[in-house]
Order: C-alpha cells, then structure tokens, then sequence
C-alpha cells in the first residue's frame, strides 16, 4: 500500500530558484494581461515592440526588487501576514522602479514611456493577487495532503480562546508536520463571539457544547490559548475536560512563545500546579522597595524551598548586600551560580554556617551588620522530626532564640519568622517546635516594646500552608509515583491540606515583612482546602491514565504526627484584616518573656542529658495546645 504519511513526512522545502521562477513567470502573465485589459483585447492597436519592452522592463524589475526583498525566500507551506506585506512592499518598489525608468526614457532618452500608468496599475493588482493566492493554494494543499496522510490516527481538539492566543495556536498547529491535531473549532466566553467563524471554524459559546462535539464530532483534545485565565475559570475547564476524558493543555504567554519561535511543542500538557495556583497577587512594591533596597538582608535558611524563592525576589529590590546562610552546601552552591548568572545584578554573599551555632551566628551579625533578617531555617518533615524530636527543638526553637537574641544585640531593624500552619493545635513535634518558636520572638518583641523606649529590633512572624513543588512535598511524590506506574499513596480518604505557590508565599513574606510594626503573626489567606485524595485522581486523570485502572491508589494510614485538617487559627485565635486581603493579622493570648525564657533555658539543659519523652513533656509545657495525634507521644498526654 502506498504510505501517503510517509512521502508527507518526507516532502522537501521548494527550492529558491524554484519560487523565483514561479514569481517572475507570474509578473510576466500579469503584465501581459495588463496590456490586453487596458486595450480590450484588441491586438490590432497594440505596439508590439513597444509591449515587449514594457514586458521585460516590468518583469525584469520585480526580479531585481525580489532580489531585495528575499520575497522568494520564505517556506511557502508557513505563508502568513509577514509574507504577504513582504509581497506587498515588492509590488510596491516595483511600481517605483518601472516609472523611474518611463521618467528616464522619457525625459533623457525622449523616449515614450515603455509601460502606461494605467498598465502599471493593472499589472500591479494582478500580480499581488496572483503571487498571493498560489502560495496560499500552495498552503491549504499540502495541509490537505497531510490530512489525508495521518487520517489513520488523527486527532480532532477544539481551542477554548478565539481571540488574539487562539488565532496564533491555531496557525502554528497547521504549521506543524508532525501534529496530528486536527482543529474543529473555538470555544469562547465572549456571548459576542457565538456563532462567528475563524478561519472556516465556528465558535462556539463556553463550555456549553463541548460534550456535543465530543460525541458528535469525537473530540478528544482541548487547548486553552487564554491568555489571563483566571485559575478559577482554569480549573473549571479543566474539570469538564476530565469529566469528559479529554486530554488539556495550554498555551505558555505568548512573548515566550514567540521569543522561544513559534512551534507546536511549546503547548504543554495543564499540570496540578496550573489548577492548585491563585490569581496574580498585588503588591505594595514600594513599600517593600523602602525596606529592602540599599540594606542588608540575611536569609537564613537560604538554600531551601523558600529561602531560596525569598533570596530571588529580595535580589529584585537591590539590597547593598544579600546575606544567603544555610548548612546545606550544594544547594547553596547552585543558588549562587544562579545569582552570579543570572539577569539580576545583586551584591550578594553565601556562608556556610548553622543557625544552631552561637558564636558563629554572633561573629556573621556584628561583621555585615544586616538590618534585616528572614529566618527562614527550620527541619519541616512532619515524620522525620517526630522520629527525632531533639534535633527538631535544637534547630526549630534554640536556633531561633540564638539567631533573634542576638538580633537584639546587633540591632538588626527587623526579624521575619517564617512559620507554618502545622504550628496551630500542633500535634506533632514539628508543629510544636515552630509554634513555640512563635511564642518566644512574639513575647520578645512585647519585651522589648515595654522596657525599651529607644529604637529596638521588631520581631514579625508569617504563618501559611503547604507551598507546591516544595521538597517533601506530595505532589513530586504523586508525580515519581505516576512516573513508576503507581500506586498513588494517600494516608487518609478524608485528609486535607491548604496550598499555596513558592512565589506567592515569599511574596506575601515580603510584604507582610514590610508592614509589620513588630509583635504580629500574619496569617496569610490560602483559599479552600483541597482533599489529598481528589489531587491523587486529578493528577492521574492529567497524566493521561484512568483512575483504579491503570494507576490504584492505595491508603497507607497517618502517619505519626499528622492529622486530617490542617488550621491556620487555633480556637482562642480572631483575626484583624490588614490593607492587604490575603494578609490578616492573628490575635493571640500574649506569653510573658521571662517566663518563656525559663522554660527555654530548661530546654536546652534537657538537651543530649535526658530522654526524648522528657523533651517532648517539657515542649508541652511550652505549647499548653500540643496534643499528639498517631503517635508515640500519646502516652505523654495520657499521663498529664
């Protein structure tokens, strides 16, 4: 059988000199047809010789001009607007170059003119019309060969988005040779819009008849080519497509695409953190701006999931010096690099160094002097640090009052805490470590404000959710997990996290640092909580496998330390809003610093001297709401 698909695959681009020959033949036959419009066909009152000058002189100077112009140069089966203005222009300096020479022959030579205006504007027309039109009918043909070629295994989408991104999708679709894809229509919001054509193609209103064209026509794709999507409108299409067994994808921005050249694998496949996202967040830049630009910053913690995103955008506002401390020594490597290479110039300085470590900490503030700090150092793995409580206490909460003790001292302007919602009615050991981390930079900074009428150091405490993409995390768990062919493992059926982006949350840190007058915890606004489970079905269903089917899900039971919901309020705990609306401020029961001191001192004594349920009894005391949940330490609670 003849593989029509195969000899498609394999056409080669029309040569140059090919095209150039096609273009010149049809400057020919148009100034041919020139002379025989304007004298209605009647050979008898014609200057042959006087023609035939004329006919070489036009067709000699559109091949000069072409030349020029490369008009000849582009892939005919890729013609577009470009093209056609190219085309134009040729036509265009044709004109110009032929009456230069009647001006000539007329006034230097006093010749007649070889070639009439009238001639010329005729042939002209023509010739834009017919150099225009074969290598359109050029394009539809090998589009239609192509066609018929990938019959066998073509698949029909539609494109929700008929404006300005849809248009270009839809051309750069066709474009492609080795796409099946082929277009049956647009889908819009725009009521406007319903029933119009593009490009032969109907649009049709919203999601309203996308399961019709799935059964009637067997669509089996949807590309959404929007360009300010709203997540929410995002999820909602993605969730008709999903319903409907459709595969999605979308459209990267367009500057991008362009940048990067037009070309169909720019539209990637919607992944979870498309739909787990939020709408754009607004900042106040300038305030942010008066308490970054020309300081110097130190982020600890520097080399993790948000210290590192922190450290990014803190380099955007220009500090006189970005301090990048963390213990890890290969992620702090790469963050470097990344700051050397990349396009932001920032003055900046990595130390290897631990938050845990007094005298080196005491040694790094009184030599660079930072005005403010981000502490965003702390082990975060809820079942590792229930495996090890001691080293959760030492970094969590002793590295916190060594780093802000000696904040006090160096005279540092601002402490930026970053904490967690695990934080509120912990019950595992991470949990309650960053909340009395909390407590104690919250009764520090009372402390402070109450004996101290001169400037003093302003300790501000930022407590969110889940960031996606974060190591540990589970969605790169789900996403190895889909890769190996499952299963998906979920710990509860009922279990339910908030998320948030990596770049939202630090620029909510940002902002919320640069607002804070000392001793808030801003609770920062995460949206609805999404059950783990339904993330495990909708990452399948987008990975392109059936749920139960290909990919189970299995349920492997909580694990210590976790709980089903997670809070960002504990029961005691009102919130006032702020400016911002997804910044609000929690009002907690205040927490006198000497006795809190107390209790820390008694902390560290029990460190490396006693058992870990001594620890954790004693961290109970210091959170009075820790109640350990799948745990160990249960018995702890028991007991009191």
């Amino acid at each position: 059988m003849f593989k029509i698909k195969h000899h498609v695959k394999n056409l080669r681009i029309m040569p140059k000199w090919v095209i150039l020959m096609i273009d010149a033949f049809i400057l020919f036959l148009s100034v041919l047809s020139g002379f025989l419009i304007r004298f209605n066909f009647d050979f008898s009152e014609q200057d042959v010789y006087r023609n035939f000058s004329g006919l070489a002189i036009y067709v000699c100077s559109g091949i000069v001009v072409m030349l020029f112009f490369k008009s000849y140069d582009g892939i005919v089966r890729l013609f577009g607007i470009k093209d056609i203005i190219n085309l134009f222009k040729t036509v265009i300096f044709t004109i110009l170059l032929v009456t230069f020479i009647n001006i000539g022959a007329v006034y230097l030579f006093d010749y007649e003119s070889y070639i009439s205006i009238s001639v010329l504007i005729i042939a002209s027309l023509l010739s834009l019309v017919f150099l225009v039109m074969y290598r359109f009918l050029i394009k539809e043909l090998w589009l239609y060969v192509k066609s018929i070629g990938i019959e066998e295994d073509l698949r029909v989408g539609v494109i929700f988005g008929a404006g300005e991104a849809g248009v270009i999708t839809l051309e750069v679709i066709k474009r492609d040779s080795n796409t099946n894809l082929f277009i049956h229509g647009f889908l819009d919001d725009d009521p406007k819009k319903e029933g119009k054509q593009i490009d032969g193609m109907v649009v049709y209103r919203g999601l309203d008849r996308l399961e019709e064209l799935t059964q009637k026509y067997n669509v089996t794709e949807l590309i959404i080519a929007i360009q300010d999507i709203s997540v929410q409108r995002k999820r909602e299409i993605t969730d008709a497509c999903l319903k409907l067994n459709l595969h999605v994808s979308i459209v990267p921005p367009i500057r991008h695409w362009v940048n990067g050249g037009l070309q169909a694998q720019a539209i990637r496949d919607v992944k979870i953190e498309d739909l787990l996202g939020r709408d754009q967040i607004s900042l106040d830049k300038k305030h942010i701006n008066e308490d970054i630009k020309d300081k110097v910053i130190l982020v600890t913690g520097a080399a993790g999931t948000i210290g590192s995103e922190l450290s990014r955008q803190i380099a955007y506002y220009k500090p006189k010096l970005l301090i990048l401390l963390d213990q890890a020594e290969s992620a702090l490597y790469d963050l470097d690099q990344e700051l050397k290479q990349g396009d932001l110039e920032v003055n900046h300085k990595v130390i290897l160094s631990d938050v845990r470590d007094r005298r080196k900490m005491n040694i790094i503030l009184r030599n660079h002097k930072p005005q403010v700090i981000f502490h965003a150092a702390a082990y975060k793995h809820v079942p590792m640090m229930e495996n090890y409580p001691e080293e959760s206490i030492k970094c969590n909460i002793l590295g916190t009052q060594i780093l802000a003790d000696l904040a006090v001292l160096a005279k540092v302007e601002k402490f930026v805490l970053v904490s967690t919602d695990k934080a509120v009615n912990p019950t595992n050991v991470m949990g309650a470590t960053k909340r009395a981390a909390e407590i104690y930079v919250q009764s520090l900074n009372s402390y402070l404000e109450a004996n101290h009428q001169e400037r003093y150091t302003k300790f501000i405490t930022t407590r969110f959710g889940n960031v996606l993409g974060s190591s540990g995390s589970v969605i790169p768990l789900f996403k190895n997990q889909i890769l190996r062919g499952g299963p998906l493992t979920v710990t509860h059926p009922e279990i339910t996290r908030y998320f948030m982006t990596i770049p939202e949350a630090c620029q909510l840190v940002l902002e919320a640092g640069a607002m804070g007058s000392g001793g808030e915890i801003f609770v920062f606004d995460m949206g609805q909580p999404l059950k783990i489970l339904d993330l495990a079905r909708k990452m399948i269903q987008l990975s392109g496998k059936k749920n139960y089917e290909e990919i189970k899900i299995e349920f492997t039971g909580l694990r210590e330390g976790e709980k089903l919901f997670e809070e960002l309020l504990n029961d005691s705990e009102t919130v006032k809003i702020t400016h911002h609306p997804k910044i609000l401020i929690a009002k907690v029961t205040p927490v006198n610093f000497l006795k809190i001191e107390g209790q820390f001192s008694l902390l560290n004594k029990l460190i490396g001297t006693d058992t870990e349920n001594a620890l954790v009894s004693h961290l109970k005391t210091i959170v009075p709401e820790y109640v350990s949940n799948s745990s160990r330490f249960e018995i702890l609670d028991r007991m009191n």
